[in-house]
């Protein structure tokens, strides 16, 4: 009797891998035979997923508990199913779809059952990906039009800019010793400095420390 393995997949390292290790152990896979990739099912180009085909020969058995933790681009999934089970002449369960279960009904109307729900569960696991997709870029989108900003955190000016940008344009210091004293690159600076000069803050003279890189 070959090998037991089982693979996991999270999205993201945010992301708990628990139930999937729970279903593992469930089967009987051997934890030392469990493989966990924490990134995206839309190609297979992971280093556990890698580590694991190394491995898997003639005569094992694979769990997944479902096929989009496999994968989630369809022409993908279907090459890789075929490269386990018939290159590699090893068998594959989904634990939560009975019906791939390589092991049972070997012959051709048991091969064509699993084939169509393969075939089906991969193009639903393709499509939910270009939705989630679809849905985080309408979000973005309709965040940035309530005025909502991505990226990092703002920084504030620093409290001596107002100070530094007047002796820099009276010509009192030169630019490297205005941004040496701002803390900052001197390409940042006059970057900085060159927005600043072009906007118009009111009462900026006095509350100079309430506006950020961003505004200038």
């Amino acid at each position: 009797m070959g090998n037991i393995w089982g693979y996991c997949r999270v999205s993201s390292r945010d992301q708990n891998e628990d139930r999937q290790l729970i279903t593992m152990k469930e089967m009987n896979v051997p934890e030392k035979n469990v493989f966990v990739d924490r990134q995206s099912g839309k190609d297979f180009n992971r280093p556990q997923y890698k580590k694991l085909m190394r491995r898997i020969k003639a005569g094992d058995v694979l769990y997944i508990k479902s096929i989009d933790r496999l994968g989630r681009n369809y022409r993908d999934i279907q090459e890789q199913w075929k490269i386990i089970t018939k290159d590699k002449c090893s068998d594959i369960v989904v634990v939560d779809m009975p019906l791939l279960d390589t092991r049972r009904e070997k012959n051709l109307l048991g091969t064509f059952i699993s084939d169509i729900v393969l075939a089906l569960l991969s193009f639903v696991a393709e499509n939910e990906r270009i939705n989630i997709r679809q849905r985080q870029a309408e979000g973005i989108a309709a965040a940035k039009a309530k005025g909502v900003r991505f990226g990092r955190p703002l920084k504030p000016l620093p409290d001596n800019f107002y100070d530094v940008y007047q002796c820099w344009k009276m010509k009192k210091i030169t630019i490297n010793q205005a941004a040496s004293e701002c803390g900052m690159p001197r390409s940042t600076f006059f970057s900085k400095a060159e927005k600043f000069g072009k906007a118009t803050f009111p009462n900026l003279d006095k509350n100079p420390k309430k506006y950020t890189f961003q505004d200038c």
